[in-house]
C-alpha cells in the first residue's frame, strides 16, 4: 500500500521512524524527505524562497501534490504548518483517507474534520493502519 506523510520539516526524526515502520509491515511510503533535500529545512527565508522558486523546488512540490492526491492513505503528523495542512486539503479533495497522529497545541479549526481518524500514539496508528488494509484488500 503507497502512503504518504503529510508533516513540517520540525517533524523528521517522527517521519523518518514512522517511515522505517510502515516499510517493515510491508508498505511503500512515498517520501519528501527522499526527495527534498534535508538542509530546506534550514535554510534563511531568503534561501527558502529562491529553492521554492527553483526547478528543484518545483519537483519537490510536484512530488509532493501528486503523493498526496494519490497515495492509498495520507498520515498526518501533527501539530505541522500551512504545507502539510495544504496536503491534507489535496488529499481530501481526491478522495484519499487521513489518519492523523494527534499531538498538543494543534490550532487547526473546523477543518480538523478532514482527518478520518486521529489517534493519541503511534502504536494506535499502526493498529488502524493495519485494520485499514484489511479493509480495503492490501494485505
Amino acid at each position: 500500500m503507497n502512503i504518504y506523510i503529510a508533516a513540517s520539516w520540525k517533524h523528521q526524526h517522527a517521519v523518518e521512524m514512522l517511515t522505517e515502520l510502515l516499510e517493515n509491515n510491508g508498505d511503500f511510503v512515498l517520501s519528501w524527505l527522499r526527495e527534498g533535500r534535508p538542509e530546506e529545512a534550514f535554510l534563511s527565508k531568503r534561501e527558502l524562497t529562491a529553492f521554492i522558486a527553483s526547478e528543484d523546488g518545483k519537483k519537490v512540490f510536484d512530488f509532493c501534490s501528486n503523493s498526496a492526491t494519490t497515495a492509498n492513505l495520507l498520515i498526518y503528523i501533527g501539530p505541522s504548518g500551512c504545507d502539510a495542512w495544504a496536503e491534507i486539503g489535496a488529499a481530501y479533495g481526491s478522495g484519499v483517507p487521513i489518519f492523523g497522529l494527534l499531538a498538543k497545541n494543534e490550532e487547526v479549526g473546523i477543518m480538523r474534520h478532514m482527518i478520518k481518524s486521529w489517534f493519541g500514539s503511534v502504536t494506535e496508528l499502526m493498529a488502524a493502519v493495519a485494520e485499514f488494509k484489511k479493509e480495503n484488500g492490501y494485505v
